[in-house]
């Protein structure tokens, strides 16, 4: 993303799509607002935060989420959104636990997976030039059944 005024160290992009705000991405943003003290669109004093709501980040199976910088932090709840600006601010990006925030891993819930278990059948080959002469030959053969009739 294109910046036209300066950011701080960490660009905090809360997502406020539907599966964030059904899952507490509202109770996310007051969090960081009163941790850091400044309005979801603003810089923290220090400089060192930004934070700006934006649309869809594309991780909805682990909402609520924010992207910090270029890494996500997912499954937030207020405590943990605290414990990683926290960190951030102690020991910066490294001092973070990067993805899913929680007891999950990836995107699998609780269950494991549920679908796509099997093996993904091959999609049929579409010969498209022998079908067309599969075309051109039945009406060939309905042209010459009624010319005969």
């Amino acid at each position: 993303m294109f910046n036209r005024e300066k950011v701080g160290k960490y660009l905090i992009q809360i997502c406020g799509t539907t599966p964030c705000q059904l899952n507490g991405a509202e109770r996310i943003i007051d969090t960081i607002e009163e941790q850091l003290g400044v309005k979801t669109g603003g810089t923290s004093a220090d400089g060192l935060f930004t934070t700006m709501e934006v649309e869809c980040l594309g991780a909805c199976v682990n909402a609520p989420m924010v992207q910090i910088n270029d890494d996500f932090y997912e499954d937030l709840t207020e405590e943990r959104i605290k414990k990683v600006l926290d960190q951030l601010k102690q020991g910066g990006r490294d001092a973070t636990h990067i993805g899913p925030q929680g007891k999950r891993q990836g995107c699998n819930g609780p269950q494991g997976n549920t679908s796509l278990m099997g093996a993904i059948p091959k999609a049929p080959c579409r010969d498209f030039a022998a079908l067309k002469k599969q075309v051109a030959a039945e009406e060939a053969a309905k042209a010459k059944e009624s010319a005969s009739a």
